[in-house]
């Protein structure tokens, strides 16, 4: 089954006042037409906590529309879809386990690579009205990923994610995030260290695995 975007999804921050004031950019909207891709984000697209979301490693939110079927029958929700997961590309045709860091994509005129998996911060518990969301998606697997982005140019709903090259398949999203929450009982140290020094990984989540092996 081809990868493919099937909803491009932006969103400015924005002060929000319901149990306390909070201010955040994870309420993404569908956006139609030609959207312009930057080395840090989707035009149109912005974080609030700079020190947590945004950079070059975080470029592009990557969310899997495969599992928002998924979502509405184990919450008991009716509405579940593009931008629910503060993602910017809601994709079909691919996984946290078919997709592997270092992979690099050609989408529309850009170029993407795989960076890291999507860890979920209050911010999405607050977004769904459930504090213990960021939780519960960790437990699942089904966190997202980021893209940095090698080349800038334009995306479209509906454009194919054709691969350019595939350098680390052994580290698919799924395996890291088992090693970074010792899914297995104990920590992975050999996998922990292999993953300290991976290339492709983004620096931030290096150093994690530096501190797991340390």
């Amino acid at each position: 089954m081809k990868a493919q975007i099937i909803s491009l999804n932006v969103g400015r921050p924005k002060h929000m006042h319901d149990v306390e004031p909070w201010t955040s950019g994870i309420h993404k909207a569908p956006v139609s037409g030609p959207v312009r891709l930057a080395l840090e984000n989707l035009e149109g697209d912005g974080q609030a906590d700079l020190m947590v979301h945004g950079g070059p490693d975080k470029a592009i939110c990557v969310y899997s529309a495969d599992h928002y079927p998924l979502w509405r029958e184990e919450l008991g929700v009716a509405e579940c879809g593009p931008g629910w997961f503060g993602e910017n590309f809601s994709v079909t045709g691919q996984t946290e386990s078919t997709v592997a860091i270092g992979d690099t994509y050609r989408v529309g005129t850009a170029v993407v690579q795989v960076s890291q998996p999507r860890a979920p911060c209050w911010k999405l518990g607050r977004r769904w009205n459930r504090l213990d969301m960021p939780k519960i998606v960790v437990g699942s697997g089904r966190t997202g990923w980021y893209l940095r982005v090698l080349e800038t140019g334009t995306v479209e709903c509906g454009e194919t994610l054709t691969l350019l090259d595939r350098p680390y398949p052994q580290w698919t999203i799924a395996i890291v995030n088992d090693v970074a929450y010792s899914r297995r009982g104990a920590t992975d140290v050999a996998a922990a260290r292999a993953l300290s020094s991976c290339p492709a990984l983004a620096e931030a989540w290096r150093s994690e695995f530096r501190d797991l092996v340390s």
